[in-house]
């Protein structure tokens, strides 16, 4: 493949904050629509039936009637300041429980860690107030002098009794049936299961929590080193498990599933920081990177046994970094003799007696307060294990934790059902006084096979897909591009520019596409290989301009870098934006004819080329769509590293053009306020009263792409958002594209159909009677799907390796009217269409598409020169840099591919 990658769906995923409501969207109920989520209206039936196995584990209820009380719980310090902790909170929590003479002693609840409390039957009186004393064994610490002035003496380091006090109030709430599941399973009020089923993770959460387990959402994580496996950089996969309850329609169901989060790697500070700067001796730590990296994390001290959060790093070196200290007459800490100054170095040394072997020239750890510090020697100290870590993973470590991951399907099989029966939940108090008992057997149902859609290849040749995957092997592209005016810029100091030209020309003749020899081949000047990456393009593009004689219709650029080149964002936005052209970047380890005709096939694409259509595209015959104009749009919001909250989120529509093809996009792409879910930028009117909005973009280009033909129907695949945001899907996203759609003096609204598509789910599909994958094309519309909502699951790729995921579709609106068949069958045949490769994709192209060019896009901000960002918008307080806007040249592309 080119360094230009693919969307990765495969790929073990964080837990994210909630995506919120745009701040600057208002959202007015009386100018809504009257849409609301449809139900399911059938099933399918076409396809080849096959007998599966799905990670669902039946729940029975015996006692349906139960009710659970919530109560809200407010935890805080002896001066009033609120325990933010969930762990500290369910410690006081758990002594509240241990207290005889209160009202929660012996009693059966569930709490949250945070702000509600759910209990088997009510508490004697709705509000409540408790002092709770909890003794901790902490470690005295003194602290070093601040300019000379003496705080306080700096005390031998001893384990004693402390102990803190806590408030408690604890008041009534609400009700909370538990027959409320049984009543949205039988298909009424489901709404209402939602805060029963909440209880009841909650329960699970807090068995984990009991357990030591680390607690991402509804996943758990041991402290088993057993289950860790090393990713590099200091990073540490963990593999636990995932236990939810799920409404389904055969009933109540536990989904349990494997899962995988990221710790830190435990173990002394200093092997940390070698690994994660790749050095092999300690005097070459970047110690002003390691205090950034190092802020906040919890080590445990050697001498004394204690946990500490890191405030920081000292500005000396142990054995220069001075405190005050009163020593007895005997010269030993403490007593009220005189004050003298001492390093830490000589204190744990002479006075502690502990041998130090590597800290004298390092700095020590900080684990006091900003005017208060408290320092230790860096090699007294260990990372405290089950740390989450949730930075960005380089392209190497998240190869390696999706390598490491991987479960084949009986391996899976083995972990959940082995997880099921370790769970122990049928002993759980709370689960026990519902009568609620788990299965220790995965949920037996039928699938379907869906044939794989037939292409048309070069010369209108048939190709029909075998097992997921076809190839241009003796075959030509169905449109091919000519490409006669080319450069081939090289930014690799080890390539051979004269021999990759060569052998992608003769691929491209075999494959249809007549390539020219390049107009020249442009080598970076040596000198400038050190410059930042901005000044490396802007030098390469000055180089370019003075040698051609006019703008060359496409630029092959090779990196030095095949994954997360520094030149990406610069190059491309250059190209783009600035100049106007096409351009491929490649990254050649072995040029063969499956890696250029890889390439060959992106190129083709952005060249406005065609490299295969489906049958039915090609014969006008796709129900319900080659009828009337329809446009389809994929929608996706791409967002920073966690905790980043000056980094833009990126918003892409892709809509679709040339009607009736359903295999040509083009992408409208921009940033907003940062993780941000809800597309801000549908409909962006002006001061000037016109409309700078994604949708105006798109619907103009299908307009003049489509003979002049306006959508009458219009089909949204939506990607990334949850359950609990289905409704704001329709009452934001869908009022917006109506709203642009009216501003162009249309008065007749399109019929929609809105479509959600999830890969962020834990429902796995295995075959009953074989141990591979399930077949692609494999769908499950019955048992194991929403007992009311419109939902399906969809495998269409073939999975060579690991488990197959497959996509979990929710179809919120259908205004068009497709049939169960005919909404599964277009599905289906959208996972072949994706230009980029030759094999069916997990999720339809749309999506794929949007979510490619947010990533795309990105990195334009990634790679932006400070200097540059200039041009910003407002999303609630926080500034962000607006994504400059493609060239007219290429803005009809699939700069995207």
């Amino acid at each position: 493949m080119g360094t230009d990658g693919g969307a990765d769906h495969t790929s073990p995923s964080l837990d994210l904050p909630p995506p919120t409501i745009p701040p600057n969207v208002k959202v007015v109920r009386e100018d809504l629509p009257n849409r609301s989520i449809i139900t399911r209206p059938g099933f399918g039936t076409s396809g080849k039936r096959i007998s599966l196995l799905a990670n669902h584990f039946k729940v029975s209820i015996t006692n349906p009637d139960e009710t659970f009380y919530q109560y809200s719980v407010a935890i805080s310090f002896e001066d009033n300041k609120a325990v933010e902790s969930k762990v500290l909170g369910r410690k006081v929590i758990d002594k509240l429980y241990q207290t005889y003479s209160s009202e929660l002693a012996g009693k059966r609840f569930a709490y949250d860690g945070d702000a509600s409390l759910y209990t088997v039957g009510p508490l004697p009186q709705n509000n409540l107030e408790y002092t709770v004393v909890l003794e901790e064994s902490i470690a005295k610490c003194g602290n070093p002098s601040d300019n000379g002035t003496q705080i306080e003496s700096y005390k031998r380091s001893k384990s004693s009794l402390h102990s803190k006090t806590f408030k408690v109030e604890i008041s009534y709430a609400a009700k909370v049936p538990l027959n409320s599941i049984s009543h949205a399973l039988q298909k009424a009020d489901p709404e209402k299961a939602q805060d029963a089923l909440r209880v009841l993770d909650i329960v699970l959460r807090q068995d984990a929590a009991k357990r030591g387990c680390l607690l991402v959402g509804q996943s758990f994580f041991h402290d088993d080193s057993r289950t860790f496996t090393d990713v590099g950089g200091g990073v540490t996969g963990v593999r636990g498990f995932h236990s939810s309850f799920r409404p389904t329609l055969s009933g109540l169901s536990l989904n349990m599933d494997a899962s995988t989060t990221l710790i830190l790697t435990p173990g002394p500070v200093v092997d940390f920081l070698l690994v994660n700067q790749n050095v092999k001796e300690t005097r070459y730590i970047d110690w002003a990177k390691a205090k950034k990296m190092l802020k906040n994390m919890r080590v445990k001290a050697r001498h004394n046994n204690m946990e500490f959060k890191i405030a920081g790093l000292s500005e000396k070196p142990c054995n220069q970094q001075l405190f005050s200290i009163k020593v007895n007459s005997g010269g030993s800490p403490g007593g009220d003799g005189e004050t003298v100054e001492i390093t830490v170095y000589d204190y744990f040394v002479k006075h502690r007696n502990i041998e130090l072997i590597s800290s004298s020239y390092m700095p020590c750890i900080d684990v006091g307060k900003p005017k208060r510090p408290i320092y230790l020697p860096i090699e007294l100290c260990s990372l405290v294990s089950l740390q989450r870590y949730t930075k960005a993973l380089s392209v190497t470590q998240r190869a390696s934790l999706v390598e490491k991951s991987r479960q084949k399907p009986p391996e899976k099989i083995r972990v959940v059902t082995d997880a099921i029966k370790n769970s122990h939940y049928d002993e759980n108090p709370v689960l026990v006084a519902c009568g609620i008992s788990v299965e220790k057997h995965l949920s037996q149902l039928d699938g379907r096979i869906l044939d794989a859609p037939k292409l048309k290849v070069g010369n209108s040749e048939d190709c029909l897909p075998q097992n997921g995957r076809w190839n241009f092997n003796n075959k030509k592209l169905l449109n091919p591009s000519q490409i006669d005016h080319w450069a081939l810029v090289n930014f690799s100091a080890r390539a051979d520019c004269s021999h990759l030209s060569r052998e992608l020309i003769n691929c491209g003749r075999n494959k249809g596409i007549h390539i020219e020899r390049p107009y020249a081949i442009f080598e970076e000047d040596p000198q400038y290989r050190k410059a930042s990456p901005v000044t490396r393009v802007e030098k390469m593009v000055e180089h370019i301009t003075a040698t051609l004689p006019g703008p060359p219709e496409f630029l092959l650029c090779v990196l030095p870098e095949r994954k997360n080149c520094d030149l990406y964002g610069p190059w491309k936005r250059k190209c783009l934006c600035n100049l106007g052209i096409v351009t491929q970047c490649v990254s050649p380890i072995k040029i063969n004819d499956q890696y250029l005709t890889n390439v060959l096939l992106k190129m083709n694409s952005k060249l406005g080329g065609i490299n295969s259509l489906l049958a039915i595209e090609n014969s006008r015959r796709i129900p319900l769509i080659t009828d009337k104009p329809t446009m389809i749009l994929g929608m996706d919001v791409s967002h920073g590293s966690p905790g980043r909250s000056d980094i833009p989120s990126i918003a892409a529509v892709v809509g679709s053009r040339s009607w009736p093809l359903i295999s040509r996009y083009r992408a409208a792409v921009r940033t907003q306020s940062s993780r941000v879910e809800m597309i801000e930028s549908l409909f962006k009117p002006l001061a000037n009263g016109e409309d700078d909005g994604i949708m105006r973009e798109l619907l103009k280009d299908f307009y003049e792409t489509s003979n002049g033909r306006k959508p009458t129907q219009i089909i949204i695949f939506r990607d990334g958002v949850s359950e609990s945001q289905f409704t704001q899907v329709i009452d934001i996203e869908l009022n917006q594209i109506i709203k642009a759609y009216q501003h162009l003096g249309e008065t007749e609204i399109p019929k929609f159909t809105v479509i959600v598509a999830q890969k962020n789910h834990h429902t796995r599909l295995f075959q009953a009677t074989a141990a591979e994958n399930v077949p692609p094309g494999t769908v499950v519309d019955t048992n194991i799907v929403h007992p009311t909502n419109y939902d399906f699951y969809m495998c269409s790729q073939a999975g060579k390796i690991g488990t197959s995921r497959p996509a979990h579709y929710h179809v919120l609106l259908d205004e068009i009217g497709f049939s169960p068949d005919d909404m599964q069958n277009l599905i289906h045949s959208l996972s072949y269409v994706y230009q980029r490769s030759t094999t069916a994709i997990s999720i339809v192209a749309p999506v794929c598409y949007a979510h490619l060019a947010a990533q795309q896009m990105s990195q334009f901000i990634k790679f932006e020169d400070s200097s540059e960002q200039k041009n910003t918008t407002t999303g609630g307080s926080i500034p962000f840099p607006e994504l400059p806007r493609l060239h007219k040249n290429v803005a009809g592309s699939m700069f995207f591919c």
